[in-house]
């Protein structure tokens, strides 16, 4: 057990470890030391991100983010780390609701097209358009047409954004089955989070082996030169969190970027390009 006299008789870091040492076990040192790491990275990375939005604004990018992955994969909690320190003005989140039934009668990429970014902002997607090539088909929200017209023409829509210069990430956040019924578990039992667990949710355990099928699909069929996937491992949120704000960093020459002392070299076992992935 830690005392005020401890917190009087030490001069810099390394002294104050050796007390820890001595007053806790080993597990819980470690344990303190990799939150305060990853405390630490976060900030900085953050503070690139507020930087990296200046340059967005003042060069007049428009900047989408697309977050996509399973159920619990840990798409939002990216997302509030992500936003946490930008200025509201020049970013946006977007989480689309179900469509109306006059959005049923619309072509399906216009509800989309309201909400990409304006030029100096960045938007990110809480789920996109891919909605249609995993979920929806999984869930029978849509009919087979609807899934093959929509397959057919998402390349085409990317490209054309692609071409008036809009840049797209699109993340795929990963995560096993075991760890995703795990999270269930825990939101079932937080009273704070019990509202994000669903009916889709529980079918996402259920039907796991038809998500990987037109997950599979989608990769296969839209993972392109201008609009690749990018794979994250997320069972560890932190090494997530951390490994696709280094990616988006990596992608852009922002001022200032080479004086920030960060890495940009991604960790491979976490953060992946599909076709590599696959080999």
């Amino acid at each position: 057990m830690l005392t005020k006299e401890d917190f009087k008789h030490y001069e810099n870091k390394e002294q104050f470890l050796e007390i820890l040492k001595n007053k806790i076990d080993k597990n819980t040192l470690d344990e303190i030391i990799a939150k305060a790491e990853y405390e630490k990275e976060l900030e900085q990375l953050q503070a690139e991100l507020v930087n990296l939005q200046h340059w967005v604004a003042k060069h007049k990018k428009r900047v989408c983010i697309i977050f996509e992955g399973r159920d619990a994969a840990g798409k939002g909690g990216s997302i509030r780390r992500f936003t946490e320190h930008l200025n509201p003005r020049s970013m946006r989140v977007v989480a689309l609701t179900k469509p109306t039934e006059v959005e049923q009668g619309q072509w399906y990429f216009r509800r989309y097209i309201k909400e990409l970014p304006e030029p100096g902002e960045i938007v990110f997607f809480d789920r996109s358009w891919y909605n249609r090539a995993v979920v929806e088909p999984v869930m029978g929200f849509c009919t087979d047409k609807q899934y093959e017209k929509f397959m057919v023409q998402v390349t085409e829509f990317e490209h054309m954004l692609y071409e008036d210069g809009v840049d797209i990430i699109k993340f795929w956040f990963s995560i096993t089955k075991d760890e995703q019924a795990r999270r269930f578990e825990s939101r079932l039992k937080n009273p704070l989070k019990r509202w994000k667990f669903s009916p889709v949710d529980k079918e996402g355990q259920v039907r796991w082996d038809d998500y990987t099928f037109y997950k599979e699909q989608m990769f296969s069929k839209t993972h392109t030169t201008f609009s690749p996937w990018i794979l994250i491992v997320t069972n560890n949120k932190k090494q997530a969190r951390l490994e696709s704000m280094r990616y988006v960093l990596s992608k852009f020459d922002y001022d200032g970027k080479r004086k920030s002392g960060l890495t940009m070299l991604r960790d491979p076992n976490v953060v992946q390009r599909y076709h590599r992935a696959i080999k």
